[in-house]
């Protein structure tokens, strides 16, 4: 199973992409990346860009199931707003494909990928490389969705029983 974790930004839009197999459990890293969008544009601009962005990684990946961060509090109601803003327009994309859609929280994300859900983003992105024996360098926004899909493999095989995820080499 193919899992592509999105991690909603207005400005950066991080994506990461693993492989969930069974019946011998493992995960394995694919792809990861972000796009990025000018904070010099208006909104709406970005907002088509993103789509349109979005569009192509879910085309050329060809997922099974998205992960999307949930909202959380941000710093001010403008940055909420336009974060509001982000998700719609990602969860848009995804719904349109037909893909099944899965949301978690932050606090649920640290929690399964670092076992700390107050954890900074060094910490999840040092795990995530870890856990999944990345050796290139990993920008901060795609390590958080790849975290996102690590959290949902996890979840999900927890949720349906059989042996825990080991994690493997990338391949």
């Amino acid at each position: 199973m193919r899992i592509l974790g999105i991690d909603p930004g207005s400005i950066k839009c991080g994506y990461g992409l693993i492989e969930a197999t069974t019946p011998n459990p493992s995960l394995f890293y694919l792809s990861s990346g972000r796009i990025i969008l000018s904070a010099r544009k208006p909104l709406h601009i970005r907002l088509q860009e993103l789509y349109t962005s979005l569009i192509d990684v879910i085309s050329e990946y060809k997922p099974d199931e998205i992960v999307i961060e949930k909202i959380f509090f941000a710093k001010s109601v403008r940055v909420a707003l336009s974060l509001g803003h982000t998700r719609g327009v990602v969860l848009l994309a995804a719904s349109l494909t037909g893909i099944p859609i899965y949301e978690y929280s932050a606090l649920e994300v640290k929690k399964a990928v670092v076992g700390y859900g107050r954890a900074d983003k060094n910490q999840v992105q040092k795990l995530v490389k870890e856990i999944l024996n990345i050796k290139h360098l990993l920008s901060s926004d795609s390590a958080d969705a790849i975290a996102l899909a690590i959290c949902h493999a996890n979840t999900k095989q927890i949720q349906h029983p059989s042996p825990i995820y080991r994690f493997t080499k990338q391949i």
